[in-house]
């Protein structure tokens, strides 16, 4: 038995390469080309095991039966049908609508188990004999993953029988990974034993930093990974423990401040304000990092979400908590004190929130301490939603000023590496030059300025 599917092809591309999310030559060669060169589909098998195909035919093959139900079976054979499996209803007989004719009987053949495969979302909730409501509530489906081997395979024929019923995909998004080999470029084996042991790997670097690794790789663009043991490594050292110290040196100043002051310190929302402009900045960048966070997790880019987070630790510690750790310390008095730490604290809870689908115990074990210190009433960051950006904390002008701040802090660095000054070495002076004149404003704006002469260390 022959499904047509040549006859198809323009609507497969149609329906089919809209739809797919990751790198450009799956969607428009892999499975745009397999789409457009969509061959007929021999959707019968010759087997004793697998989903009867239900057919019932005629000796002669005059006349011929396609049972569309249960109850449709029952009524022509006059039986009660409670198994499906071909060893009971291959011995049922529909008798012949011509007088004197020979009953018909079940053809031999079964469906190609793809068949089956693709048949998912209907089958799953027995669709149309029942559920119908939930059915339309949700197909198409928001989105399937699977791995780059299936666009000849699942995600073929789930657009072929989609298709052919509804005229279009049983799916709004369809995300294909890559494949994760071995260091050396080949296919995993156990009788080769080329990969490192799973278990171990989680026991010596945790469960997130495995699963950041591989969400942060080629694999979520559907192209190959070769696994290497150094990258987890790398995950825990470049993002779990700056993070980590980040999050430790909050509750130790906290405890501080309480005893230094003997006050309380509880987080409240609606008290994040500062005038401080490496308050604003932080605060600015974290609530545009969470408004691109947004955006592209709802049109399902991952690959674009988890480099921007993982970044973002490094903007934390070595600029915020690195040029605040005076003011995070009380140095600058008690209410200065509770500002930053009101600061710090806003911005790792919004973190550990935006992290926890990707590092889930890491992000658990640091939202159940903070908690403390709020007023959440959630027994989870994971039954918490993504928070709303707050657009009145973001500042576009003071984010450019304080980057191209940076941009010239490295630069300065740079400089100092190469004739080999020492970096507390103060400088009698510091020479920007560029053609743009905003660029030299926001430099010399003078909160920028102090905190370049600062980091650069230049003679006041």
């Amino acid at each position: 038995m022959v499904y047509q599917s040549g006859a198809y092809a323009r609507v497969f591309i149609k329906v089919g390469s809209r739809n797919l999310l990751g790198s450009g030559f799956v969607k428009d060669k892999r499975f745009g080309n397999w789409l457009r060169d969509a061959r007929d589909w021999a959707v019968s098998r010759n087997r004793y095991w697998g989903t009867p195909i239900p057919i019932w035919m005629s000796p002669n093959g005059d006349e011929i039966v396609c049972v569309g139900s249960i109850d449709e079976l029952e009524r022509l054979t006059g039986v009660k049908v409670d198994d499906l499996h071909r060893e009971t209803i291959d011995k049922l007989e529909i008798p012949s609508q011509i007088p004197g004719n020979p009953p018909l009987k079940r053809i031999s053949e079964v469906f190609d188990c793809w068949f089956e495969s693709g048949s998912m979302p209907y089958a799953q909730l027995h669709y149309p004999f029942e559920r119908t409501k939930d059915f339309e509530e949700c197909f198409p489906a928001d989105f399937i993953a699977e791995g780059i081997d299936q666009t000849r395979g699942w995600f073929y024929t789930l657009i072929v029988i989609s298709t052919a019923l509804f005229g279009k995909a049983p799916f709004k998004n369809l995300i294909a990974n890559g494949l994760v080999l071995a260091s050396d470029g080949q296919k995993m084996s156990k009788s080769k034993k080329n990969y490192p042991d799973p278990l171990k790997i989680v026991n010596m670097y945790g469960a997130d930093a495995l699963r950041l690794y591989l969400i942060n790789s080629p694999v979520v663009r559907a192209e190959n990974l070769r696994f290497k043991e150094e990258g987890v490594r790398d995950i825990v050292k470049d993002v779990f423990l700056p993070w980590y110290n980040a999050y430790r040196f909050l509750l130790q100043n906290i405890e501080v401040y309480v005893q230094n002051n003997d006050n309380t310190f509880t987080y409240d929302e609606k008290r994040v304000c500062s005038s401080n402009i490496m308050d604003r900045w932080i605060l600015s960048f974290t609530q545009s990092l969470l408004m691109y966070i947004r955006k592209e997790m709802e049109l399902y880019h991952l690959y674009n979400v988890i480099p921007r987070l993982t970044q973002f630790f490094d903007y934390l510690t070595n600029w915020y908590v690195r040029m605040n750790r005076k003011r995070l310390k009380g140095e600058g008095g008690e209410d200065d004190c509770r500002t930053a730490l009101t600061t710090l604290f806003d911005i790792l809870l919004n973190i550990i929130k935006m992290m926890a689908p990707f590092s889930p115990f890491l992000s658990e074990n640091m939202y159940q301490c903070l908690k403390q210190l709020t007023e959440s009433s959630s027994e989870s960051v994971h039954y918490l939603m993504l928070p709303q950006p707050n657009k009145d904390l973001i500042d576009v002008t003071i984010e450019r000023a304080v980057s191209r701040m940076q941009s010239v802090i490295e630069l300065g660095r740079v400089v100092r590496d190469r004739k080999t000054i020492p970096v507390k070495y103060p400088l009698p002076e510091v020479i920007v030059v560029h053609r743009d004149q905003q660029y030299l404003d926001d430099i010399l704006s003078l909160q920028v300025a102090r905190l370049l002469f600062l980091d650069v260390c230049v003679r006041s």
